[in-house]
């Protein structure tokens, strides 16, 4: 079209160059760059670009003491999962980004939403991925009533803005983001410059009216929310939807929450009947855990407040290859390269002879170094043969010298396992120097360094029961 011509924009920055680069100059960026395209006149600037939040016309500045938190501030979604991780409820006037991997459950996940958000509020459902028939389809059969329920399918933002103004509903949930355009707008829908101006749109709606928006948004094959990286800086909490199509658990984590904590999990079961909230997750985890099999320990790990029981098993096996072969799940590679470097230092142990496989049963990713000491008696557990009692628990950090380190929040973790049944923990000798555990059901043995592990193991062969 006369007017138009096409530039290529980065996804992390918003830097504008007429010709595909590389690498971005300004952010330093590899392969960002998407195509767009844009009117050669730039338009005078609407007022809703002005700012995020609308004003009502009084300019004056008013106290801080002077402010009060209304009631309605949080509203319960009726998921318990979802509610801790948002901290505590949906907030009023909140912008939430939600994304996930294709078939993951976003929308089951926000179709029960609704559900039980319409027992007290009015919800609007913009779908343009779906038809009516479509959503009441699942509704049917997730046995949802839709009570104060309001449909709309409708992917222009003009339009949606109209029927909100219509309707004026107190939650708007948006699916997705990517799908939503404006006619004011010279780009696909999808677009950097149309995921920008809607997102836009929605945050002002939601600041101005306070109207709670809940957004899906797509994600890229790098598994990174589709779009630009503004669209993350605009709104309020940015949640990822983590887990296997295959598998039945699902995990909702925080990567950005202006009104609550960015540490805590939650844990969902995907069943025919929809998302089942998993309130003890550590039984889960260990559901149909081996006994008295070589390379596996349990550790206890912190989501936020959430203490979690996991299970690592190792394989140790002699490589045929000159280069040995190392493969991790749920678990940093370049973590466990290091752990192998110790174990190979400080005990002699042979690991460039083998390959090592290691992994965290039921998807669950560690990131703390506390489950170090676990990965370590795995390790020399697949290495050597010997069994780790079933109920022995190892909680620390490892350091290069081979000593064990103190961790946070110890106590919680050790009540954790003595709940589920364990009766010896490995902890570090300084956790407990200068403050005994007030831990009942549990003998509690404080580790030095990875020398004193071995004489936790069973000498005998491996036999599976």
């Amino acid at each position: 079209m006369k007017g138009l011509k096409t530039v290529y924009v980065c996804s992390e920055c918003e830097y504008k160059t007429p010709k595909w680069l590389g690498k971005c100059p300004k952010c330093g960026a590899w392969n960002a760059f998407v195509e767009d395209v844009e009117e050669s006149a730039p338009a005078v600037s609407s007022p809703r670009r002005a700012s995020m939040i609308p004003s009502d016309g009084d300019h004056r500045a008013v106290g801080f003491r002077d402010l009060e938190i209304p009631d309605y501030m949080r509203q319960s979604t009726g998921l318990g999962e979802l509610d801790r991780v948002l901290g505590g409820g949906l907030v009023h006037g909140s912008v939430v980004l939600l994304s996930g991997e294709p078939g993951i459950g976003k929308s089951t996940l926000l179709m029960q939403i609704c559900d039980a958000l319409g027992q007290s509020r009015r919800v609007l459902y913009v779908s343009g991925e779906e038809s009516g028939g479509q959503l009441k389809l699942r509704a049917k059969r997730l046995g949802i009533a839709g009570e104060n329920l309001f449909i709309l399918t409708e992917t222009n933002i003009e339009n949606i803005l109209k029927e909100s103004d219509r309707i004026k509903p107190d939650v708007m949930i948006v699916d997705s983001i990517q799908t939503i355009y404006s006619a004011a707008v010279n780009s696909a829908p999808g677009s950097i410059t149309q995921v920008k101006e809607t997102a836009l749109s929605f945050i002002n709606k939601a600041k101005g009216l306070g109207t709670s928006v809940l957004m899906v948004g797509h994600v890229n094959k790098e598994g990174s929310i589709a779009g630009p990286k503004v669209l993350e800086h605009m709104v309020d909490a940015v949640l990822y939807f983590e887990g296997e199509r295959q598998q039945a658990y699902r995990i909702i984590r925080a990567i950005k929450n202006r009104y609550g904590s960015t540490n805590e999990i939650g844990v969902f079961e995907m069943t025919d009947r929809g998302l089942l909230e998993v309130e003890n997750p550590s039984e889960m985890l260990l559901a149909g855990r081996p006994k008295r099999i070589s390379g596996n320990c349990a550790v206890c790990t912190l989501e936020g407040t959430r203490p979690l029981i996991a299970e690592i098993q190792a394989l140790v096996t002699p490589t045929a290859f000159p280069a040995p072969r190392r493969t991790t799940n749920g678990i940093d590679y370049n973590r466990m390269c290091l752990i192998i470097a110790v174990l190979e230092k400080r005990l002699g142990l042979k690991f460039y002879q083998n390959d090592v496989y290691l992994n965290v049963i039921g998807g669950l990713r560690l990131d703390e170094p506390a489950s170090d000491l676990s990965v370590a008696m795995a390790l020399i557990s697949s290495m050597t043969n010997r069994i780790i009692p079933d109920d022995l628990i190892a909680i620390g950090e490892l350091g290069l010298a081979g000593e064990c380190r103190a961790v946070s929040n110890l106590e919680q973790r050790v009540k954790e396992a003595a709940r589920l049944g364990f009766t010896t923990a490995l902890v570090p000798f300084r956790n407990v120097e200068k403050r005994k555990l007030d831990c009942t059901g549990i003998n509690v043995i404080p580790i030095r360094g990875i020398y004193e592990v071995l004489n936790m193991m069973k000498n005998e062969d491996p036999k599976a029961e």
